[in-house]
């Protein structure tokens, strides 16, 4: 049974102008995949993926993976990125989004008024599987 996430993320209107699709959310909410192909409304100047549309589709899955795993005790709030463009991005780029269990546990044991700033990579890869670009996003959680 797909979660109802999955389709209140593909209506999402930043989403749809970018043309991202969410093609998968596991049961447990600790896996997200999503997807954007290339239209003539995510293309830029030099016909690849829209440097911001690539950003787009990654921007919050870190955050609210862990919004939907830690309980209301916790603040989760993205605190900064830094994009890497490896190759052009053409056609379909797929990105995966997870964390472990063992990472809940971990910050499930901070402090009251702990400041934790976790770091996640998101690697977008093409349709010959090969990374076209590393969105890096620092994650800000604090337990209340």
């Amino acid at each position: 049974m797909r979660h109802k996430l999955l389709y209140l993320w593909n209506l999402y209107p930043p989403f749809l102008g970018a043309g991202i699709r969410i093609t998968h959310i596991s049961k447990d909410l600790r896996l997200v995949r999503a997807q954007m192909k290339l239209r003539f409304w995510n293309r830029n100047y030099v016909g690849t993926h829209f440097g911001g549309s690539l950003y787009s589709l990654c921007d919050a899955f870190h955050m609210v993976i862990l919004l939907n795993k830690l309980n209301t005790d916790f603040i989760v709030r993205d605190k900064g990125a830094s994009v890497r463009f490896l190759k052009k991005a053409l056609g379909k780029v797929t990105v995966d989004f997870s964390i472990e269990e063992k990472e809940f546990l971990e910050i499930k044991k901070m402090l009251s008024g702990e400041v934790q700033v976790r770091t996640y990579i998101a690697k977008i890869i093409d349709d010959n599987n090969e990374t076209v670009c590393e969105i890096e996003k620092h994650i800000h959680i604090r337990r209340k």
